[in-house]
């Protein structure tokens, strides 16, 4: 009789390890900055749960911020959009605080109606 091939074993799932790296408060900040950069709503709200849920859970957060765990839960979905206090209170709970900071000054991009006759662009 033939020996089966040995199979690699399955992918271990990333959900412990997240927990685990975003219990560390600069990694969870790290982590939410970097979704906010991608500028994509839904992806940040999605790391915003994954802090969440690292950090005390969607239940005890839902005790802390006050808010009822079913909308605490539908305000961190995919498709969630929590007011501002709400968001403040979600933060708090977690440990984070919203900060507002000012862009490095980066030179403006010139526009091609900008560009002195004569010059080349770059498209």
């Amino acid at each position: 009789m033939k020996k089966e091939p040995k199979r690699n074993p399955a992918a271990a799932p990333q959900e412990e390890w997240l927990a685990a790296q975003l219990r560390d408060r600069e990694l969870a900040v790290a982590y939410l900055n970097a979704a906010l950069d991608e500028g994509d709503q839904a992806a940040f709200m999605l790391a915003l749960r994954n802090v969440a849920k690292a950090r005390g859970g969607v239940a005890m957060i839902a005790r802390f911020t006050g808010m009822n765990r079913v909308a605490l839960s539908r305000a961190l979905s995919v498709k969630g959009n929590p007011e501002l206090r709400n968001f403040s209170r979600i933060l708090d709970a977690s440990g984070l605080r919203f900060v507002i900071a000012a862009k490095e000054r980066a030179k403006p991009a010139r526009r091609k109606d900008q560009a002195r006759s004569g010059e080349r662009l770059i498209a």
